[in-house]
């Protein structure tokens, strides 16, 4: 399950370009959709990077697999992983709040997507200072 540069960029656009065409139409009033609906491409896309990075993870447990090759490499993932369930939480929890289902206070909403920029910002930082280059 490969895509080549242009069709990862070709897909991260289209489904950018279609979010901001929903968002635009609620926030002006067009359209009276549900803010859960609003979100769907954005959610379309993350499962389509889920699917290969769960799939890419998984390719770890065929046999012939070296351990020792690429312990960094799974920890990466694992960090992949945890951020986009982190902007999965983030989506929906923020939607919740704007479709009025909870009465959660707006900090509590952004809880995880300040968590995923920390996490961003150290490793950032880890990959800045502390990876040996050859």
């Amino acid at each position: 399950m490969r895509m080549s540069l242009a069709q990862r960029v070709l897909l991260t656009w289209l489904f950018t370009l279609l979010f901001l065409i929903m968002l635009v139409l609620k926030l002006d009033e067009k359209a009276p959709w549900n803010w859960f609906l609003i979100f769907i491409p954005v959610w379309i896309f993350d499962t389509i990077l889920l699917v290969m990075l769960i799939v890419k993870m998984a390719g770890r447990c065929k046999s012939g697999f070296d351990p020792r090759n690429g312990s960094q490499n799974i920890k990466k993932k694992a960090w992949y992983l945890v951020a986009m369930l982190l902007k999965l939480a983030f989506c929906l929890a923020l939607c919740a709040k704007l479709q009025r289902f909870t009465t959660m206070k707006l900090a509590y909403v952004f809880i995880p997507l300040w968590a995923l920029l920390i996490g961003g910002m150290v490793e950032l930082g880890y990959n800045i200072f502390y990876v040996q280059r050859d």
